[in-house]
């Protein structure tokens, strides 16, 4: 379980924590503070986010999307991708199969 009230929206940047990590995923939190910049570049895994709670927009080449409490989208490994228009705090589960950066070695 990921407990919204200990992460925090302390600085303005994003800040990712792995919590789980197997050999077929791997499962982590993603913290995006409102009005902050998504840092992020296309992964090597394919990833599927789960929003806990906020509000923002998840924009890739040929689609752009809001997200809020209770969406689930999929991204394809090698996808452009960012999260835009961060207007509130965004809670996200991320999860990678397989797991994050295991593909990063196969290119």
């Amino acid at each position: 379980m990921i407990d919204l009230a200990a992460a925090s929206a302390d600085s303005a940047t994003a800040h990712y924590t792995e919590l789980h990590r197997s050999a077929d995923l791997s499962v982590g939190s993603y913290l995006i503070p409102a009005g902050a910049t998504d840092p992020q570049s296309p992964h090597t895994e394919d990833e599927v986010y789960v929003v806990l709670a906020g509000r923002a927009r998840l924009v890739g080449p040929e689609a752009s999307v809001p997200v809020g409490p209770g969406s689930v989208v999929f991204v394809a490994a090698g996808e452009e991708h960012r999260f835009v228009d961060v207007e509130e705090d965004l809670h996200v589960t991320v999860v990678f199969g397989p797991a994050e950066h295991t593909r990063r070695a196969e290119r």
